[in-house]
């Protein structure tokens, strides 16, 4: 048995019947209600909007990214209503039956979020050390030297790109992480992210796409931070790892 509704999103949902669509880790939910989305964070999950809905009202000058409706809070949570996209997720029909088309897109809209959004007119940083909450000195983090400094998504696993009925990448969601970044932060978790969504054997197509060929060592180091963000600055085995992941 699902819980109810909360009243709110009914009013957020301007009259459309809202449907389910996620729920994250600590509880929050995102609701489709018609050309909306509503994202409904219970103060309890003590995950904060705010830098999403700043992200997103920056980048949608420069890229198709979902435009704010609403934003706000009560005694009870805040919320986040954005504008629906054209499209569809890559890891719905008809794309998550079609992984080489899927993959591709991937690829190319990674390759065009890094080349629109302006770095030198962004606010906001994906760095490791901001990532691991400067817990550790950057100089203990082992960064390998920027390959070229971007815009990232910050989240770019396969359900965040849309793709359009021709196949061809259309925009992106999801950019709470957004922030200035090595290019390979995003391509390294974009990359390995296929084998979940779409079995093994797509991340050549996947590189092809964004017109570069891997870089393993830095690849290794942007995967390891992805998994273990959390535990580096913690335990000092973590911090080690990553540094050894790297070299």
């Amino acid at each position: 048995m699902t819980d109810p509704i909360p009243s709110k999103v009914l009013e957020l949902a301007a009259g459309a019947q809202p449907q389910l669509v996620w729920t994250n880790e600590r509880g929050g939910t995102t609701y489709r209600a018609g050309a909306r989305f509503i994202k409904w964070n219970p103060h309890t999950t003590r995950l904060d909007l705010e830098p999403e809905r700043q992200k997103l009202e920056w980048a949608v000058r420069y890229h198709n990214v979902p435009r704010v409706l609403d934003y706000g809070t009560n005694e009870e949570a805040q919320w986040l209503v954005t504008a629906a996209l054209a499209g569809t997720g890559a890891v719905m029909e008809p794309w998550i039956s079609q992984p080489l088309l899927a993959a591709r897109a991937i690829g190319r809209g990674l390759r065009i979020l890094h080349e629109t959004l302006p770095v030198a007119e962004c606010p906001f940083e994906w760095s490791p050390e901001i990532r691991t909450g400067r817990r550790v000195p950057l100089d203990q983090l082992g960064v390998p030297p920027i390959d070229r400094l971007v815009v990232c998504h910050g989240d770019p696993c396969s359900p965040n790109t849309i793709i359009g009925a021709d196949g061809n990448p259309i925009g992106h969601v999801d950019l709470g992480s957004l922030g200035r970044a090595d290019r390979w932060a995003d391509l390294a978790v974009a990359s390995v992210n296929l084998d979940y969504n779409y079995g093994p054997d797509w991340e050549q197509e996947f590189f092809r796409a964004y017109d570069i060929e891997p870089d393993a060592r830095r690849i290794a180091y942007y995967r390891f931070l992805w998994d273990n963000e959390d535990r580096i600055g913690v335990s000092p085995e973590a911090t080690h790892e990553l540094r050894a992941s790297y070299r």
